[in-house]
């Protein structure tokens, strides 16, 4: 899934916003060179207008002005502190800044929310999507080699989006649970019919309240969740304190050949395999199954990732 779409958030100035429309329609025409000209007299109307920053940032960055570019998405960075735009995303991509920033909760909840009437056909038709699939076979393997049956009285299901993952792996589980940050995903799963509870929250915020109440999962699975939350350390911690006794957390990421996080080009995460086995080890879990297989495709290229089974 590609980064979403330009947010439009008023200047508070009609002129301004309205010149702002006009260098899109510039850009969408192909005239990058008229739309940024047309941004910049913008932000000297309105200079804390962060749509219009971004916006020429983007463009100058399309244009092959690097420094502009850098210098652009600062200012949208300076004046939209929640970073709804992704500001800072494009900062570290383009070599500024931190080199794997955490994603702000208003950008991921606005990308989803964007996203959630198309997800499932865009990643399924375009994206050779397989991620839930992935899991449940390596979740059966793991049951299988322990001799154990394949039923899980509660399963969580953590960033549920639409129930992709839900639908798989639905005939598994006495209770399945499902949370997600945005509210537009959430809506689109419950028409599924295939959760007995779904929650809009912040996935650590919910693991952390869920483990205060004693709440037990024999399951807690994450499809495609992980690329978009750089350090893994609190979260994978915070589903150790749910899982009882010999229960499993799956889930898949993309990877690099290296250590660590890298922020990808497309603006997505990839975790390098020892950093795994690091935050694994020190929630207490241990990995039962850890597979390097493409979960999904970009453009026809299979991705590099992993999906891993720990107990």
């Amino acid at each position: 899934m590609t980064e979403p779409g330009p947010l439009f958030v008023s200047s508070g100035d009609l002129i301004a916003d309205r010149r702002y429309k006009w260098a899109l329609g510039h850009a969408a025409d192909g005239d990058f060179a008229g739309a940024a000209d047309i941004l910049m007299q913008t932000v000297a109307l309105a200079p804390a207008f962060a749509t219009a920053w971004f916006a020429l940032g983007a463009i100058r960055d399309r244009l092959g002005d690097r420094t502009g570019a850098i210098a652009a998405f600062e200012k949208a960075r300076d004046a939209d502190p929640e970073d709804y735009h992704g500001a800072r995303l494009q900062l570290a991509r383009l070599g500024s800044g931190g080199t794997a920033p955490a994603m702000s909760e208003p950008y991921v909840r606005r990308l989803f929310d964007q996203y959630a009437a198309r997800y499932d056909a865009a990643l399924t038709e375009r994206l050779a999507y397989r991620g839930p699939a992935l899991l449940r076979e390596a979740v059966e393997q793991v049951m299988r080699a322990a001799e154990r049956p394949l039923y899980f009285a509660a399963m969580l299901d953590l960033g549920c989006g639409t129930g992709l993952a839900g639908a798989a792996f639905r005939p598994l589980a006495d209770l399945l649970v499902g949370v997600d940050l945005a509210p537009a995903m959430v809506a689109r799963a419950a028409t599924k019919k295939l959760y007995d509870h779904l929650v809009t929250a912040d996935l650590t915020d919910f693991l952390v309240t869920e483990a205060s109440r004693g709440t037990k999962y024999q399951l807690v699975i994450a499809a495609d969740v992980f690329v978009y939350v750089n350090d893994l350390a609190p979260v994978t911690t915070a589903v150790a304190r749910l899982l009882a006794s010999g229960g499993l957390f799956a889930f898949t990421v993309e990877t690099h050949g290296g250590d660590g996080v890298k922020l990808l080009s497309t603006l997505r995460y990839a975790h390098g395999a020892p950093y795994l086995r690091r935050v694994l080890a020190a929630a207490g879990l241990s990995a039962a199954s850890f597979a390097e297989i493409a979960v999904r495709s970009e453009k026809g290229v299979p991705i590099d990732s992993l999906v891993v089974v720990a107990r």
